[in-house]
């Protein structure tokens, strides 16, 4: 692998402990207009990474809910603002961004999120997000399209002053976040849950490297300053 100089993150579920809130919320969505049905990792898989209206749609149509798209973001939104606010880092990843910041290492944060949604999710960590050079959200003009695309990825590359792609290192849970980096052709190391695991398997799905949590990086591995 070529050397590191630039590192982009994901948000959900890679920093910040959201996934757990999104499959709460979700859950209480369907016990209340469909009862009886799970908000299984199968179909949660097929959801990360996307936009707010691409996972609406997939889980109205999907569960067949009696609502629109925008009515299940509509009733999502309010149970979210309550919990999001909430919400902590991940093992290993303030240790990370503070180490990378510390060296001077460019950073930013690609998230399908929305800017509004960013906000909230931070609000408890706006001193470790005011680390990052950048911050990419889904709903930001140049995004037209969602991971598995690149768009995201791209963006982030071009507001870090375009570095070369083979020298950019994107840290992903979700397998489309692993498709969309390599659709940017970056470097990509996967952080998966455990229940994403048993789904798929040993498959690596392309990424660089597959590790349990972001405790476990090794930046020398990958040219970057090593922790002291």
């Amino acid at each position: 692998m070529p050397p590191i100089t630039h590192v982009i993150f994901d948000m959900d579920g890679l920093l910040l402990d959201t996934e757990r809130v999104y499959t709460e919320v979700t859950q209480l969505v369907l016990d209340k207009h469909s009862p009886g049905a799970r908000f299984t990792w199968d179909v949660k898989s097929k959801l990360m990474g996307r936009t707010g209206n691409e996972a609406a749609t997939m889980v109205v149509n999907t569960y067949k809910l009696p609502m629109t798209p925008q009515e299940y973001l509509d009733i999502t939104s309010v149970i979210q603002e309550d919990l999001f606010p909430h919400v902590t880092p991940l093992p290993g990843v303030e240790k990370l961004i503070r180490h990378l910041h510390k060296h001077n290492i460019p950073m930013a944060v690609a998230t399908s999120s929305t800017r509004s949604k960013f906000n909230l999710k931070t609000s408890l960590n706006k001193d470790l997000f005011s680390l990052f050079e950048t911050v990419i959200c889904g709903d930001d003009p140049e995004i037209k399209k969602g991971k598995p695309h690149p768009d995201l990825f791209v963006a982030a590359q071009k507001r870090l002053g375009n570095p070369p792609a083979e020298n950019c290192l994107v840290f992903e849970d979700a397998v489309n976040g692993i498709q969309a980096a390599l659709n940017a052709h970056m470097n990509v190391v996967w952080i998966p849950d455990q229940n994403i695991r048993d789904l798929t398997g040993e498959e690596k799905h392309g990424a660089t490297m597959v590790l349990h949590s972001m405790e476990d990086f090794i930046p020398e591995k990958v040219s970057l300053p090593a922790y002291k």
